[in-house]
């Protein structure tokens, strides 16, 4: 490995840090263009350069250098930028380094989790539409980046208060207002956030980044918003028309007959309209009854046309259509949403839903012949305009109704959620016979309908199952008459809508954890930095008297940052040697180490406190007090350890917040009330990972280890040396201020060939129990960083592959006591979800590299 070193000056010095790793990525991406058969239809040069601090802003030669990279490694899909705001910035027109199409991002809820029921005034976007207009309005209308859930900071409310934030009522209303601003292009962030394993993470957040997403960081997918994110997504699938609709200004009057309704239209003459009603204050969570007046290609019409009315109960938002396309078909209107449609061999097959407790109505035009299907709490009537007017009621009973060869179901939200539309591949592309609209089947029931394919005359499905349920395939392709699911043949009846009903063999296992406490755990004393006669010789020896770091000059007669010396990551040691003139009383440290970071002194052998960091400080300025007074021209060493959480973001180009160091700012050894010059401290020794910068475990990678004693010896990893350890256990913990690792293997045997069973290792709280940081290890990875005065995070799910389900793992946990009583974990334990049948492929174990002698240890 070659570490390239730089002095950093912002976007000036990109041409130098940008141009082998452009030639190198892009020539990666350009093979997978939409052009050459692959999925990439879009390329992003830079996100969020919206802003510059004491720079050039905007910076056009600096974007198009960035365009120019990418073009000359093979880049020809469009050009388009993720501006916050929407600002403008880089349009198409605004000259040097201007994008092919303009995009920008928007989070209207923010990030603050503490009170997630509470949607502020004025959050909702209403001009979206308006600025397009004015800043890009030749290309489409993209939302680069949307509101898809929140972070959260150490001691903050817990990720799953922001799914609550950010659920799906929020996804009802702000994508739904999306939608009636005409977005054409539309990412949410995220749809699934994962793990920060190995100090991926930045002093922002924690191990988990689950997002509050749609789907959970162990991939558990019953969070409502995934299956509202799923109705809409499939909407737009087989809604062309939309994408040349002309968006309207919104209006409380127009189209509706009460004023707490807005309604926003999107119009086409031709290929349908669009009409998004939401509650006229957005945050509404009132039941309100409203009729609507579109016009249609059959005049303007009052709806509904049966009697009665419609409403919309809380914080909800609909997209009524008119003159809206179904196959050979066009519905007049609908104020039920659209789930999707199919036109098969032999029939076409609609699928519309409604909230709870409502009612609905949709219209055709014509004398097709009606007829009763399925249910039966609906109304059937004819206009004089030869009009047909079907209303009824939602339930969690399917209705259905044949118009002609058209099938329309009617169904709840409920209902709507447990159908699914896998597109069946054609000619070797996953994406099916078209972009919008491909040949599927729908399929009603199952956790999960991964996809589904034709082999022969059968038609095979990879599915979830987490509950018994049946299976309705509905629209099985001509020529198909065998059913398959997760490669099982499997009997079917017919019904009489034509459909296949099946009930797969769905056997969900109850999942029996080992008890973690009961294992044999094994420990070793990770800071032999205190104890008497600990030799250092073989330590870096800090010696910059001059830093690399541009944004914090020295205030130490060398350099005391863990950077300047190659050590990014994890922990930093710090050992002072100095000589004593008799006089010291106290220690003055200033530290840093980023958000909910910890630093922990000793003299000699002897602890002289924490800083624990309750107030997730940035950085902080303790005084010790020496423990007795010290021998004139006797030798004593400070030992420092630095917890970092990573190094800063640096949201606002110009800044240079990651520029922050991580380590000792400054010290002062003191003699009482000052009264005599600090005691010189020299030589000063660190260290980070072992090799720092030329780390040692290139498979596990750069951040996954920090400069404890463990971490440096590899005893983490897989088949570590038991014989260095002794035996204890973190449920007994220590009796002292310092770091412990502790060591056990855990022996799984789930049946994961059939089985996906999420895990998680989860930290008991006690508020009694003395304050500790705790770093999870499974197989040699870092999993989890606990801090029980700090939180919020105590479960840390490992994903299969990681853990091993069919064998040993090795279990590691190093327990850093913060006081002077020592510490213990009151409780570590293995959580298991609920087991789902699945019809994934097998996961690979990750073959990770077990422990060897590190010979340059130390």
């Amino acid at each position: 490995m070659t570490t390239l070193r730089f002095e950093w000056h912002g976007l000036a010095c990109a041409p130098l840090t940008m141009r082998s790793y452009m030639t190198h990525i892009c020539a990666i991406i350009a093979k997978h263009q939409i052009t050459k058969g692959g999925a990439v239809v879009l390329f992003q040069p830079e996100n969020e350069y919206s802003y510059g601090h004491d720079i050039l802003f905007p910076n056009g030669n600096y974007m198009q250098y960035v365009v120019d990279q990418a073009r000359r490694a093979g880049i020809v899909v469009p050009m388009i930028n993720n501006d916050v705001g929407p600002g403008g910035n880089y349009a198409p027109g605004s000259g040097v380094g201007q994008m092919d199409i303009y995009g920008h991002d928007s989070y209207p809820l923010g990030f603050d989790c503490a009170d997630p029921y509470t949607w502020p005034p004025d959050k909702l976007p209403t001009d979206f539409h308006e600025l397009h207009l004015k800043q890009s309005p030749r290309t489409p209308y993209s939302i680069v980046e949307f509101q898809g859930g929140s972070f959260d900071p150490w001691g903050g409310h817990g990720l799953e208060q922001c799914s609550v934030l950010v659920n799906h009522e929020f996804s009802r209303v702000f994508y739904k207002n999306n939608m009636a601003a005409g977005v054409t292009i539309f990412n949410l962030y995220m749809i699934y956030g994962g793990t920060n394993w190995g100090n991926l993470g930045h002093p922002g957040g924690y191990t988990s980044y689950d997002y509050g997403a749609c789907i959970r960081e162990n991939r558990v997918v019953d969070r409502e918003k995934y299956s509202e994110v799923k109705l809409e997504g499939q909407f737009f699938k087989v809604s062309p028309g939309y994408l040349v609709a002309t968006p309207g200004p919104l209006s409380t009057t127009v189209y509706s007959d009460n004023a707490d309704i807005a309604v926003t239209p999107l119009l086409d003459n031709v290929t349908g309209s669009f009409f998004v009603a939401r509650h006229a204050d957005y945050a509404s969570t009132a039941s309100t009854s409203y009729r609507l007046r579109l016009p249609t290609s059959a005049g303007t019409i009052t709806i509904p046309q049966s009697g009665g009315v419609l409403s919309l109960h809380g914080r909800d938002s609909k997209v009524h259509v008119v003159d809206y396309p179904v196959g050979d078909y066009a519905l007049l209107y609908s104020t039920a949403e659209i789930f999707t449609w199919k036109k098969f061999s032999d029939k076409t097959v609609l699928v519309m839903y409604g909230g709870p407790d409502e009612t609905h109505e949709f219209a055709f035009k014509g004398n097709s012949g009606v007829s009763r299907v399925e249910g039966d709490d609906y109304s059937v009537q004819t206009m004089s305009n030869s009009t047909v007017v079907v209303q009824w009621k939602t339930s969690s009973q399917r209705q259905v109704v044949q118009v002609g060869s058209l099938a329309v179901y009617m169904v709840d939200r409920n209902s709507a959620y447990n159908y699914w539309v896998p597109v069946l591949p054609k000619s070797g592309s996953a994406y099916g016979s078209s972009i919008m609209n491909p040949a599927a089947v729908i399929v009603n029931g199952g956790y999960l309908i991964r996809s589904a394919s034709v082999d022969g005359s059968a038609l095979s499905l990879q599915a979830d199952f987490n509950a018994t349920t049946s299976l309705e395939v509905i629209g099985a392709p001509k020529g198909v008459s065998r059913l398959k699911v997760n490669g099982k043949t499997l009997p079917y009846t017919t019904s009489a809508l034509g459909n296949w009903i099946s009930k797969p063999d769905v056997q969900i296992p109850d999942v029996a954890v080992p008890d973690l406490s009961r294992l044999e755990w094994y420990q070793v004393d990770t800071l032999p930095e205190v104890r008497p006669g600990y030799d250092d010789s073989a330590w870096p020896v800090a010696d910059h008297t001059a830093t690399n770091n541009t944004a914090a000059p020295l205030k130490t007669p060398v350099s005391l940052y863990g950077a300047d010396y190659g050590f990014n990551t994890g922990t930093l040691v710090f050992r002072g040697h100095f000589t004593a003139r008799g006089v010291e009383t106290q220690l003055r440290l200033w530290t840093r180490g980023g958000s909910a970071y910890a630093s922990s002194v000793w003299l000699n052998s002897t602890f002289l406190g924490s800083f624990k960091n309750a107030a997730v400080d940035e950085d902080n300025t303790s005084t010790y007090p020496l423990a007795g007074a010290l021998r004139s021209g006797a030798g004593y060493i400070l030992t420092v350890t630095v917890d970092s959480t990573g190094f800063a973001e640096n949201f606002n180009s110009g800044f240079d917040d990651m520029k922050a160091p991580r380590g000792i700012i400054d010290y002062a050894l003191l003699s009482a009330n000052d009264s005599a010059a600090a005691t010189p401290i020299s030589p000063w020794k660190l260290t980070g990972n072992l090799g720092g910068e030329s780390y040692t475990d290139k498979f596990r990678g750069p951040l996954n280890e920090g400069g404890l004693f463990f971490e440096r010896q590899g005893l983490h990893l897989p088949s570590p040396p038991l014989h260095r350890f002794s035996r204890g256990s973190p449920f007994a913990g220590t009796d002292r201020a310092g770091i412990a690792f502790y060591v056990t293997k855990l022996r799984l045997d789930y049946s994961a060939d059939k089985h996906d069973i999420p895990i998680s290792f989860v930290f008991d709280r006690d508020a009694a129990a003395a304050d500790f940081r705790a770093t999870l290890f499974v197989n040699g990875f870092q999993y989890g960083k606990y801090i029980s005065n700090i939180g919020p995070q105590s479960d840390f799910p490992v994903p299969e592959g990681i853990c091993n389900y069919r064998g040993d793992n090795w279990i590691g946990v190093a327990v850093w006591a913060l006081d002077k009583g020592g510490a213990k974990v009151p409780g570590l334990r293995l959580k298991a979800g609920t087991a789902v049948l699945t019809g994934r492929q097998g996961v690979a174990l990750v073959r990770s590299p077990s422990y060897s002698t590190r010979r340059d240890a130390y």
